[in-house]
Parts: structure tokens; C-alpha cells; sequence
């Protein structure tokens, strides 16, 4: 699967893995499609693997007890989802579902087990993604205990960017996926009508736009000021 293996050697971390780990690794994946609204897992389900997603969107989230859904991420090709079942072994901690027809790759936490033992190399590889995903949880959980709401709504749009963005001319950036206001408030722990102040505060200010639908950061420095602790 020469299109895993390129992925793998891309994403696992900055450095790549290497082609032989990558082409062992996507020897184990099992290819599979899924359509919109599909769930991959949800929140306790047993931690069997992990998934490469090589086109489409995944929405990672958690639902309390009352039935409110809270956004974590929303995660596009390049990214890999349930990497922590291959290190802990423990439940899934969040629910994860298709936000579009996505092609994924499956890698069973038993193979990659055998496969990484064999080759000590890949875990640390996989720690790499497990550190980014924390520093990334920390500074989600700081923006919301000390950012006022433009610094979070901030946040979210560079992160989304992170996931999405595609460089346009002058320095800006499109964020490649089409998001409503809710998408964005959700995300950023806020009600929909304050975040769509915001944004619509920083329309006139020129500070982000719409094409086609979707939202571009015209001035990407003024946002990481207002997302900064």
C-alpha cells in the first residue's frame, strides 16, 4: 500500500519514520471506507487500534452526561486517531466519527504490538504524536481556563488551520473545510452568538475572510497574538 507507506513516512513524526518501518507497518493496515456520520468508536469502547486517515475528516468528541457533545478536534488527511490504544491498552477516551466519506487505513493493536517490539524505533515514533496530542490537550484546557473568548476563537481557527490550512498568497492561509459558526463555538467552549461577534468583528478588520465558504486567516500573526497566554 504505497500511499499508507507515504503517509507513515510523513506523519508519524517530524523526522519520518523510515521507508523500511513505514513499508512494515503499512503491510499490516487493512484499507476501509466509511461513510458521513459513521462511528469509528466511542467513549469506553475497547482500545483495538488506530487509524490513518488518508482523505476525508474525522470529529473527535466527548458527550457528558446530559447528552452535550464537546468538539476536541476535528482531524483530516495526515492524521492519525486512537494512536493511544497502542500504548496504554486502556478504553477509548473520546468518541470519534466521520464528518465526511473518508478512506482510512486500520492497524490492529496486536499486529503493531508484534511489529513494534520487533522494531523498538516505532514507539518512539508513536510517543512523538502521543507528546503533540498533549501539548495540544494543555493548550486547549489553558486557553480556556485564562484566554477571553477572541483568544480561544483564535486558537481554534489556527489549530483548524494546522489540520487544514493550504498558504494562499501574501502569508495568508485558507483553512481547506467548510465549518459553520456552531462547529466554531463548539470547539471553542463558547455560544455561538459571542463567537460570531467575534468573527464578524474581524471580517471588518480584515483580519479573516470567507471564500467559497470557507474561512481564510488574512493576517495569521494578529491571530497567534490573541491566542497567546
Amino acid at each position: 500500500m504505497v500511499e499508507l507507506q507515504r503517509f507513515l513516512e510523513n506523519s508519524f513524526s517530524l523526522e519520518g519514520l523510515s521507508g523500511d518501518l513505514a513499508s512494515g507497518l503499512a503491510a499490516l493496515a487493512r484499507p476501509m471506507s466509511v461513510k458521513p456520520g459513521a462511528i469509528l468508536f466511542e467513549s469506553g469502547d475497547p482500545g483495538n487500534g488506530c487509524y490513518a486517515i488518508l482523505e476525508g475528516s474525522l470529529k473527535v468528541s466527548i458527550v457528558s452526561v446530559e447528552g452535550d457533545e464537546q468538539f476536541l478536534a476535528v482531524m483530516g488527511p495526515g492524521s492519525i486517531v486512537g494512536e493511544l490504544a497502542l500504548l496504554d491498552g486502556r478504553a477509548r477516551s473520546a468518541n470519534v466519527t466521520a464528518l465526511k466519506a473518508s478512506r482510512l487505513a486500520f492497524i490492529d493493536k496486536y499486529a503493531f504490538e508484534r511489529f513494534a517490539d520487533a522494531n523498538p524505533a516505532v514507539y518512539r515514533h508513536m510517543l512523538s504524536i502521543v507528546g503533540k496530542r498533549l501539548r495540544q490537550a494543555n493548550d486547549v484546557l489553558a486557553a480556556r481556563s485564562f484566554l477571553p473568548l477572541p483568544g480561544r476563537v483564535a486558537q481554534t481557527l489556527l489549530q483548524l488551520a494546522e489540520t487544514f490550512g493550504k498558504p494562499v498568497e501574501k502569508d495568508r492561509i485558507l483553512i481547506h473545510y467548510k465549518l459553520s459558526q456552531s462547529d466554531i463555538a463548539n470547539m471553542a467552549g463558547a455560544a455561538r452568538e459571542n463567537v460570531s461577534r467575534v468573527l464578524n468583528d474581524w471580517k471588518r478588520a480584515g483580519t479573516i475572510s470567507r471564500i467559497s465558504g470557507y474561512y481564510c486567516l488574512e493576517k495569521p500573526d494578529l491571530l497567534k497574538q490573541a491566542s497567546a497566554l
